[in-house]
């Protein structure tokens, strides 16, 4: 795919039914209890001789969810929200024209654990605002060629209104491609059918993600295979679309079945465009080339704006030279659509032993909002053209009860009401809140503090937001763009502490948009007060009417502009008092191996944002274990604490707004 050809290519990069036992079950598990991974599969037959440890050969035509014993852990369960475009963040952002897709490998094909583990170091996507398509980039001739998103990957994406495709990756012949392995793809049943477009199509169904992105680079293939790979995409879209699932296809086998990267959509691939929703334009387009894809999309009645223009960033991430006119100029329309390949050099460029989460989201900023940090003053001299510079923002706070703890999906330790639970490092994006688009959007005539997420203290989770800095003006910090109802009964509250330094903290809430792009909303302004404690302030709006466009915070000094470090914890928008959720029902242990469990459980009735696992410690104290949106968890490494003779587990589901159902409490016996 990649002109270089690095090789990374070659690491690569329906649930299933229990039956329901009682939470008090220490019945004998099943089976050996091995740490589940995300799926990957050859589309029929297997390499010859004998996989590498760690890897497991798998068919995809002989998968079948009911058989499949991982399913319950890598299903996702967020639904696909929905988001709206504010108006833009600055007079450069535009709505309705480029969008953004991103290419990322999140792990190794196989072994990459189906629902995160036990270190901070991943990559731990946060900008979806900007993204209007995932695919989960990966596959290898050694180990597997088509596969499955990880469920947290996904549970993320849709938490954010983003899509989130697998990937089907045929590899050129120098990287272990076998044209075999195409013409498995393709295969025809007695029928005239593509069986296995079938089988793409359920997978993505049971897994819970929104489709294909499909890349042939095998060489060697004729016109009878580029008609039959037409073919196959052809009903591998009717198919898809009737389940409401997308196909990308990836600029490279032609319709004469030969690979032969065009940098363009013109007539030797158009057919496969159009037999899709969108396609990847490789990365050998030029200027004109981009201008006349585009012509030639709106002659077949398309957007051009469903083409993706390639920019590679894997190699050098905001120093990589891209030719940003040719595809979102400044002062025209924009040419095309962005498509990221790799933009998870943000965390791979870091030196091992600095990938810490604090220098992550560091760099992760400063690619995807550009050199000021700052989407509503960028920098018109950064080389780097960041999507929040051209690309509109969006969101998906759109109905109450809507809560937030600023999570990112991994940290250092687990806080629970500003208290640590764990202190085992530890990352699971399935666990992420929905995190503010606008990051960081500071609206002061003085100097401006720093703001980004922190993960040495936090409410609830693993990160809060931290502004740090001197204070000399007010300053106004944009924490999220929504359309909120109001009612005579709408509440906001605001967790937040003072750890240093002194200033009048103000909840801001807006009613309507700025009057110029990148200006203060007009908010109104509710004192809460502030100490060196974690503490929650409830304000009541009911003096306000209409649809809340924005809700930020703001500082003032009060102390000659001393340094502050002030944190925001947690935010929430109610309109009614905290329900408490349902519990899970049928807590038990699916298979052991010593201190390795699985546990399954039957899904709480009504609203769920996810569970959480504790152990019971002979103390009296609860140690977290770990979260998750599936009904299923896998613990490693338990051992029996000092005369313990059975381990304890308590299960909760938890709310929207973060209240936590009654326990279910599991003993499993040493």
């Amino acid at each position: 795919m990649i002109p270089t050809r690095r090789t990374v290519l070659l690491a690569g990069a329906a649930a299933a039914l229990f039956p329901a036992l009682p939470a008090t079950s220490t019945a004998a598990p099943r089976a050996a209890a091995g740490r589940p991974y995300a799926s990957y599969w050859y589309p029929d037959s297997l390499p010859s001789g004998t996989p590498d440890p760690g890897i497991t050969w798998r068919s995809l035509r002989s998968w079948r969810a009911d058989t499949d014993p991982d399913l319950v852990f890598n299903a996702a369960s967020v639904p696909l929200a929905r988001r709206f475009t504010p108006a833009p963040a600055n007079p450069t952002a535009r709505a309705g024209q480029a969008r953004v897709q991103a290419l990322v490998s999140f792990g190794p094909t196989a072994s990459n654990p189906s629902q995160g583990s036990a270190t901070a170091d991943s990559y731990a996507l946060t900008h979806w605002a900007y993204v209007d398509e995932l695919v989960f980039w990966g596959g290898s001739s050694g180990e597997g060629l088509i596969l499955a998103p990880n469920a947290p990957i996904v549970d993320a994406a849709h938490r954010h209104g983003v899509p989130v495709l697998g990937n089907v990756f045929l590899p050129p012949v120098a990287y272990g491609g076998q044209l075999r392995w195409t013409r498995d793809l393709v295969q025809r049943d007695a029928a005239g059918r593509h069986p296995l477009a079938a089988q793409l199509v359920a997978v993505a169904q049971a897994h819970g993600f929104d489709g294909w992105f499909v890349n042939a680079e095998t060489g060697g293939g004729d016109a009878a295979l580029g008609r039959d790979m037409l073919s196959f995409v052809r009903e591998l879209k009717s198919l898809a679309a009737a389940k409401g699932q997308r196909v990308t296809w990836y600029d490279a086998m032609t319709v004469n079945g030969s690979v032969s990267w065009q940098g363009a959509l013109n007539a030797r691939n158009e057919a496969f465009f159009r037999t899709s929703d969108d396609m990847f334009v490789d990365f050998r387009w030029s200027a004109d080339s981009l201008v006349s894809s585009g012509q030639r999309a709106e002659q077949l009645g398309r957007s051009r704006y469903e083409l993706w223009a390639g920019v590679d960033v894997e190699a050098n991430g905001w120093n990589s030279s891209v030719r940003w006119d040719a595809i979102v100029p400044k002062d025209r329309a924009h040419i095309a659509s962005i498509g990221l390949y790799r933009p998870e050099w943000t965390r791979n460029h870091l030196p091992a032993d600095q990938r810490g989460p604090a220098a992550f989201h560091a760099a992760d900023d400063r690619f995807w909002t550009g050199r000021s940090l700052d989407p509503s003053r960028p920098d018109g001299t950064d080389g780097w053209r960041a999507p929040a510079v051209s690309v509109a923002d969006r969101s998906t706070i759109t109905s109450v009860p809507f809560a937030s703890t600023f999570n990112t999906g991994h940290g250092l330790r687990w806080y629970e009401d500003g208290r640590v639970t764990s202190d085992t490092p530890w990352n699971h994006l399935g666990l992420q809140d929905r995190l503010p688009s606008r990051r960081w959007a500071v609206h002061t005539e003085g100097s401006r503090p720093a703001v980004g997420f922190d993960f040495e203290d936090a409410w609830r989770g693993g990160s809060s937001v931290l502004v740090d800095g001197e204070l000399d003006e007010p300053a106004v910090l944009d924490v999220y763009a929504t359309r909120l109802p109001l009612t005579a009964d709408t509440v906001v509250e605001l967790t937040h502490r003072t750890d240093t330094g002194q200033a009048r903290v103000e909840l801001a809430v807006a009613t309507a948009d700025p009057d110029s792009l990148g200006a203060t909303p007009p908010y109104t302004y509710v004192p809460v007060t502030s100490s060196g404690t974690w503490q929650t302030s409830t304000v009541r709006l009911g003096g306000l009417t209409g649809t809340v466009h924005a809700i930020g915070v703001r500082l003032t000094p009060t102390d000659g502009g001393d340094p502050v470090r002030w944190r925001l914890g947690g935010i929430a928008v109610r309109t009614a008092a905290r329900a408490t959720p349902a519990a899970p029902t049928g807590l038990r242990v699916s298979a052991a191996s010593g201190g390795d469990l699985r546990l399954v459980w039957n899904a709480a009735r009504g609203s769920v944002r996810h569970y959480t696992l504790h152990r019971l410690l002979p103390d009296g104290t609860r140690r977290f274990l770990g979260g998750t949106c599936q009904r299923a968890y896998f613990v490693a490494g338990l051992k029996p604490e000092q005369g313990e003779r059975a381990a304890r587990f308590e299960l909760r589901a938890v709310g929207e707004l973060y209240t936590s159902s009654a326990p279910v409490i599991l003993t499993h016996p040493w």
